[in-house]
């Protein structure tokens, strides 16, 4: 697959994603709390994974070392039970523009995180300059033309932990993709996700609402988030991240807000104003000028 393709699949990993935190605020609204709309998502998603991986020869349920088994553990709590847990709890604290704002801001994070343990990856000046343009897109396009946050201190902070965990997610996915296939990976992540979510259980034990579990449409929003928001797009996107880098990679959260946006006005009614558009358009060319220096 050439370059260009993956830069495709990125793009359409992000797009899915940036519906999912319209679908979370929908679970939300329907009782199932943030901790409960993490682990059926992850068992989805494991359960899927476990199945296709059944079939590949030779299985293996264990990295090659203990070292690389505690870095399959660092990713099942930086990108999912501690990523997940403070990204959900923020929109019941906040907006999910604010939560959608902050959290996309981890590129710029990730690319400081990662410049700081591998020196051929360090920013330069122009990619500074594009990182800056997408992150001023990313807030044109959140507060919409509506220049006032509404700000709370709890779920803003709860969002900036999310924020931190994918840039640490996305650190740790560097030395996991030179050393293991990317359906282990993917696998392994959703494993120490649900099992790093067993200690939240025990200090807040609560069962899910079984009345909202039973109505049609929140089946259908935890199977899109399981099956497709995460088995499918946890996949692909290791399969990016191996091929374009970890910063290239991410540089594309800068686009999951437009999406949230979009959903939202289809789903919510939020209002889209000309700012959308300018905001878009500074997004694109900061993106471009962010992955400047690996089209020498």
């Amino acid at each position: 697959m050439k370059a260009i393709a993956y830069h495709l699949v990125a793009f359409l990993v992000i797009t899915i994603w940036g519906s999912t935190f319209v679908v979370t605020k929908l679970l939300l609204l329907a009782g199932l709390s943030p901790a409960h709309i993490f682990t059926l998502r992850f068992l989805i998603a494991y359960a899927l994974l476990l199945g296709f991986a059944a079939f590949k020869r030779p299985f293996r349920w264990f990295a090659g070392t203990w070292r690389d088994e505690l870095l399959m553990l660092g990713l099942g709590l930086t990108g999912g039970s501690l990523y997940f847990l403070t990204e959900n709890a923020a929109m019941n604290y906040t907006t999910t523009t604010n939560t959608s704002l902050i959290v996309c801001l981890c590129p710029l994070f990730a690319a400081l995180l990662i410049s700081l343990f591998y020196r051929d990856q360090r920013l330069r000046g122009i990619q500074i300059v594009g990182s800056l343009l997408a992150a001023v897109g990313v807030a044109i396009v959140e507060l919409n033309g509506h220049f006032v946050l509404h700000l709370s201190p709890t779920g803003d902070a709860l969002a900036f932990a999310a924020c931190l965990c994918w840039a640490a997610y996305s650190l740790l996915m560097i030395p996991a993709c030179k050393r293991y296939d990317t359906m282990f990976i993917t696998r392994k992540l959703f494993f120490y996700g649900l099992v790093t979510m067993i200690p939240y259980y025990i200090m807040c034990p609560e069962r899910p609402p079984l009345e909202a579990l039973e109505e049609p449409q929140t089946i259908v929003e935890l199977f899109f988030l399981g099956a497709i928001a995460s088995t499918l797009c946890y996949y692909l996107w290791g399969m990016v991240i191996r091929r374009l880098g970890a910063v290239t990679a991410t540089n594309y959260v800068y686009f999951n807000p437009v999406v949230t946006i979009l959903c939202a006005w289809v789903v919510l009614s939020e209002r889209i104003t000309t700012w959308f558009l300018l905001g878009t358009a500074l997004i694109l060319v900061g993106m471009y000028f962010a992955d400047k220096k690996r089209k020498k």
